[in-house]
């Protein structure tokens, strides 16, 4: 059993309050909860309007799901949302 855990930093530069970034948060973790049936939070840059950090993890049978599960949910935060990915970090254990 693999372990996957993927950070990705975005930068949203037309959030000018929090509600306007939770707006952005909340669209994006729930769309990811539901097409990849994994576990999102926010784990960093709380108080930061123009700053999200999110923490994906998921559970594979093997190493190549695994990896395949993390590409596809970086290639979907790319495409769903505006907002500027400024770093992405991944662990598998």
């Amino acid at each position: 059993m693999m372990i996957s855990v993927l950070t990705i930093t975005l930068y949203v530069p037309w959030a000018h309050s929090l509600k306007e970034k939770r707006m952005v948060l909340k669209s994006l973790t729930t769309k990811i909860r539901g097409k990849f049936n994994v576990s999102v939070a926010e784990t960093g840059s709380q108080d930061a309007h123009q700053s999200i950090v999110i923490t994906i993890a998921a559970v594979a049978a093997n190493n190549a799901q695994s990896d395949s599960i993390i590409d596809n949910v970086i290639n979907f935060v790319e495409t769903a949302t505006d907002a500027q990915i400024t770093q992405i970090e991944r662990d598998t254990r």
